[in-house]
């Protein structure tokens, strides 16, 4: 049985996900711009949450794209 893949916003110490930090964004995207599932990428509920509304907003201010082509 594998070890639960520790989340990586708890393992740096982070308390807030920030919309304008992209190049952190992109590592929980995808290659069509979708966000990843959290049992891929290993992030507990509440960072998963915080995640999802930072890259919501970075879209919404065109710094993410919506999808890719």
């Amino acid at each position: 049985m594998p070890m639960p893949q520790q989340c990586f916003f708890c393992s740096q110490n982070l308390k807030t996900v920030d919309y304008k930090e992209v190049d952190l964004l992109k590592r929980f995207i995808s290659s069509q711009a979708k966000i990843i599932d959290p049992k891929h990428t290993g992030i507990c509920s509440k960072h998963q949450r915080m995640l999802s509304e930072a890259i919501k907003r970075a879209r919404f201010m065109s710094l993410l794209p919506f999808v890719r082509r």
